[in-house]
């Protein structure tokens, strides 16, 4: 069973920055790619970023492309996400999630999931 767990959540302005990290539980992390997804007020959640199990592969949705940078350490089982520039559009619930696959982009390919941390950018 894996458990994951979101922090780093807040109110920001607009062009600031946060970094969420996502703790996990297990010992299928290390080799499992890891996702972000954020599901904002009255829309469908959606994809933010992927990462491949060692790292050596990131994928983003082109609303956050040169702007949010995800990263791993698997000695602390930890995925991170780097935001910066934040926009008011950027305000959302973020969850990380764990796929089986090697990497994915849709939120049914991912197996396990946090529980959120809000995401709040003030214009």
């Amino acid at each position: 069973q894996v458990q994951l767990v979101e922090s780093g959540g807040g109110l920001v302005q607009a062009g600031g920055s946060l970094r969420l990290s996502c703790a996990a539980s297990g010992r299928t992390f290390s080799s499992s790619a890891m996702g972000w997804f954020r599901q904002a007020p009255g829309k469908e959640r959606e994809f933010v970023a992927a990462i491949t199990w060692s790292g050596g592969s990131q994928y983003y949705a082109d609303s956050v492309k040169g702007r949010f940078t995800i990263s791993r350490d698997n000695a602390k089982n930890t995925v991170y996400l780097q935001m910066n520039s934040l926009k008011p559009e950027d305000t959302a619930v973020y969850y990380c999630a764990l796929t089986h696959l090697t990497i994915a982009t849709i939120d049914s390919n991912y197996a396990y999931w946090g529980q959120g941390t809000q995401v709040t950018v003030s214009s």
